[in-house]
């Protein structure tokens, strides 16, 4: 039988490297699929519940593989289901290749069913390489350039087939004026600035007397290079949420993370600061930077467009992280005053222990903030922890510890709901051996997360380590959202919005196969856990948390507070069941100390 485009497609893809693809199928990719069916052992076809969830998969799958992520879809609706997943991928600089189906040749323009613009659709999320075959000698160099601009780029790309197209015999480019021959590979470079430029960075940070870092995804694989810089300049070092694992939080200069969900001894450093230096972060709140001219500032970056777009810095650094650092280390003077860095240790550990209370603090049921607090020292070696967007990604940023070689991500530039059950199933397909725990909102599993379960049940048996936890945080609220309302809009709870469903998400777990587990007493918080970490197999862990424990950022500004009290006298529906402390907490945040 003749090789058909569908055939080389599979063919090129393995010879790149793909072992491995989420999607859904449909009429208009069948010739893809019935081309990997031919070639078992191959690729791996992981079948998602949605094609949103698929791409969400690839994206989690390139942030824990450092590998190229790839997903595949039908033609019209396949196809736009694809784009929340895939701009996940865009915003949070991760390569990902969408194979997508398209109708007929003969039928496009034609207003014909599932007929789609596709290269005008995907044109924004993929705008780096988005194209449409129409003949089967253009494949080769379409795959060939759609791969290799993903990983260099470190992007989102998008290759368009009609269906006709996948069954026909596949051809060469002939040899002549038109035709264009492509090969596959890329090495990733060494990207260091130029010597004179490191130079100007270390004058800055040399000149400095109480400098700040902070780090984000960029600095994932940089960790020696970053404490080595950071040891040198006695400097204190901040992560923004993508990059939260890319130190452990048991240095007491690592003051945790920045901003709305930051901690108090992050935003106290960068109040303090003279001297900032970014490394690979586009963390996107600049109220929680330095003020502009407090601090004079250097960042480093591989892509120029992220530098000195939300501080403006002094020096710019194009380049890799670990391997800028390390140039820029010899550079560096050793500050003999280490007053600095003791500021910031004092400042960590009280950080530590207002955690520590607030997640111990009296709620009703259940303190939200204590689920992650007695996860965190339960954690098992090289766990990989994924958290939704929404409430509890506060917790996940503050509450939990990450120790060296654990793994942790989320929806970071994009913020969407319903990425951390696809990112739990490919963080295992990533790294099989490895314990992974998922934190989800109610919210987020009733928009899209329950049905992934099924997808777990699907490829368990696959998992030699079998430790796969979703740990639902059910309050009955979109609670995030209600706490803006309240806090940044100084309006009440507005019920029709909010309030939704009670599920018993553990009962459904149970019925496809789950170990199902209910905590609604604070004290059985953590022999839950141990109970859900000793058991060999996917569970479900739901708790009934208390939806009026604010997600407290560091510090609330007068204005926060006017509107929050604004609030309370308008009347909220949930007023009489609000926590005590919660006025307390928010109205202390911006008082004076006693001390």
């Amino acid at each position: 039988m003749a090789m058909t485009v569908g055939d080389f497609i599979v063919e090129r893809l393995h010879a790149w490297g793909v072992r491995r693809i989420f999607g859904y199928p449909g009429d208009g990719i069948n010739g893809v699929f019935g081309a990997m069916n031919r070639a078992p052992g191959k690729i791996e076809f992981i079948q998602a519940r949605h094609e949103e969830m698929a791409a969400f998969m690839a994206c989690a799958y390139a942030k824990f593989s450092g590998e190229l992520g790839v997903c595949i879809a039908t033609s019209g609706p396949g196809a736009s289901h694809l784009l929340t997943g895939l701009y996940d991928a865009r915003l949070d600089h991760q390569p990902v290749l969408a194979l997508v189906g398209q109708q007929a040749r003969t039928a496009i323009g034609a207003h014909y069913q599932q007929e789609l613009d596709l290269q005008s659709m995907f044109k924004d999320v993929a705008g780096a390489y988005v194209q449409t075959a129409m003949v089967p000698a253009q494949v080769r160099h379409m795959v060939d350039r759609g791969i290799r601009t993903a990983i260099a780029g470190r992007t989102v790309t998008a290759l368009i087939f009609p269906n006709d197209l996948q069954d026909l015999p596949y051809e060469d480019p002939p040899r002549k004026h038109g035709s264009v021959f492509s090969g596959i590979g890329y090495s990733r470079p060494k990207v260091l600035p130029y010597d004179k430029d490191l130079q100007a960075a270390a004058d800055v940070l040399n000149a400095g007397q109480k400098v700040a870092i902070l780090i984000g995804a960029g600095a994932l694989n940089a960790a020696d290079e970053v404490v080595a810089v950071a040891e040198k300049l006695g400097a204190g070092v901040a992560k923004a949420l993508l990059g939260k694992a890319a130190l452990p939080d048991d240095i007491p200069w690592v003051t945790g993370t920045v901003g709305l969900l930051g901690t108090q001894a992050s935003s106290e450093m960068m109040d303090g600061c003279d001297t900032l230096l970014m490394v690979g972060s586009g963390f996107p709140y600049a109220e929680f930077l330095p003020k502009e001219g407090q601090a004079r500032g250097v960042q480093i970056d591989i892509k120029a467009d992220m530098l000195s777009i939300r501080y403006p810095m002094e020096v710019n650094l194009v380049g890799d992280a670990a391997e800028t650092l390390k140039a820029l280390l010899p550079l560096l003077q050793h500050k003999a005053d280490r007053s600095w860095r003791q500021t910031i240790e004092r400042s960590v550990a009280e950080s530590w222990t207002v955690i520590e209370n607030r997640a111990m603090a009296k709620a009703s049921p259940v303190n939200p903030q204590r689920v992650t607090w007695e996860l965190s020292p339960r954690l098992p070696d090289r766990a990989i922890v994924t958290s939704d967007s929404g409430s509890c990604a506060n917790w996940f940023g503050r509450d939990i510890k990450i120790r060296r070689g654990m793994m942790a991500s989320l929806s970071g530039g994009l913020a969407s709901m319903g990425a951390a059950v696809p990112y739990a199933i490919a963080a295992k397909f990533a790294h099989p051996g490895r314990p992974v725990i998922a934190l989800v909102g109610d919210g987020a599993m009733q928009m899209n997360n329950m049905a992934e379960l099924i997808t777990v049940m699907k490829y368990k048996h696959l998992w030699p380590n079998r430790t796969w936890i979703v740990c639902v945080f059910n309050n009955e609220d979109l609670n995030q959202v209600t706490w803006e309302q309240r806090v940044m809009e100084g309006d009440p709870k507005f019920v029709a919005s909010q309030q939704i469903p009670n599920v018993p998400y553990h009962k459904f777990g149970e019925l496809i196969g789950f170990k199902g587990l209910y905590v609604d007493d604070p004290a059985r918080m953590g022999e839950a856990w141990d109970e859900a970490l000793a058991h060999d197999g996917p569970v479900v862990l739901e708790v009934k948390t208390d939806p009026e424990v604010p997600p407290l950022p560091p510090h609330i500004g007068f204005q926060q507070a006017r509107n929050f009290a604004s609030m309370l006298l308008k009347g909220d529906q949930r007023e009489g069941g609000i926590l005590v402390d919660t006025a307390r907490q928010v109205l202390s945040s911006i008082l004076p100390r006693s001390d």
